[in-house]
């Protein structure tokens, strides 16, 4: 069999059990398992298939077949132009949280950072406290999560970029493992936010592969903002930030919650809406 013939077959298999990016999941597999970029395929269509890599590019051909995140299958997910490790322990980093941290970049960025303590609570595979290491210099970064395996893959992203000496992971329930006496300067989250009978509509790829408990928060996804939300005041210091990605129809359940404590905590609360114009960030600003 030839490159192009495989290639073209490959495309129609997976277009048959529904995957819309078809040709660029057949394209990412060519080039993982073969060696052989989009344009190298066109060069080389009429050559026969290296048996070696045939058998890696079948199995892997397979696993996507049956819905398996395309990602988890090469072991890597590119995000804010870097590789970051991934693996069923963890969400898949989705382009929502790379507005989020476009939207933490350039307001703490214009209010003034001081390179106080950051928390990244429900860190995952650790890439905003990797990001935010790398961009904001910052000496201290403590990510958070509930999850052992989760963090066994923060700790390869923490070594794989560089930031060991300034990424600290900590296993907790949120903040049960603190001392009341701990504050940061930012504080960040990205926790569960869909609601339980929102789970069996997601696509297969989610709602199969991915660790349900990283997404799903109750009745209506507030489960984990609401704890945060308690808990929150208490670790920001007077002048630090908070961000909070959030779904696309919490922004008023949000908004209230968050607000209702701002004669108290806070000088400034707002959702933030993303590329799309969907809300997806809270921001607040803990009164000075």
């Amino acid at each position: 069999m030839h490159y192009a013939q495989l290639y073209q077959e490959s495309i129609c298999r997976l277009s048959r059990v529904g995957i819309e990016d078809a040709r660029s999941d057949v394209t990412v597999l060519f080039e993982w398992c073969f060696g052989l970029t989009r344009s190298r395929i066109v060069l080389q269509g009429d050559q026969d298939v290296d048996p070696g890599g045939l058998v890696c590019f079948k199995e892997a051909l397979a696993r996507r077949a049956a819905r398996e995140p395309l990602h988890y299958i090469i072991g890597v997910r590119e995000f804010w132009s870097l590789d970051f490790i991934v693996s069923p322990a963890v969400l898949v980093p989705r382009p929502e949280t790379e507005f989020l941290l476009e939207h933490i970049i350039s307001t703490v960025g214009k209010a003034g950072f001081h390179g106080g303590p950051v928390l990244d609570m429900c860190t995952g595979s650790g890439i905003i406290a990797v990001i935010l290491a790398l961009e904001f210099g910052a000496g201290t970064v403590v990510a958070v999560d509930r999850s052992p395996a989760a963090l066994q893959v923060a700790r390869r992203n923490i070594h794989k970029h560089g930031v060991e000496g300034a990424v600290s992971l900590v296993c907790s329930d949120l903040f049960t493992a603190f001392r009341p006496a701990a504050s940061f300067e930012l504080i960040v989250a990205n926790p569960p936010y869909i609601a339980e009978d929102e789970f069996p509509a997601l696509q297969p790829e989610v709602r199969e592969w991915e660790p349900r408990s990283a997404l799903v928060a109750g009745r209506d996804g507030l489960d984990i903002i609401h704890l945060l939300a308690g808990r929150i005041p208490f670790f920001l210091q007077p002048g630090g930030w908070l961000f909070f990605e959030i779904g696309a129809a919490q922004k008023d359940a949000v908004s209230y919650l968050f607000s209702k404590q701002g004669d108290r905590f806070y000088d400034c609360v707002d959702v933030v809406s993303d590329w799309s114009g969907r809300p997806r960030v809270l921001r607040a600003r803990r009164r000075s």
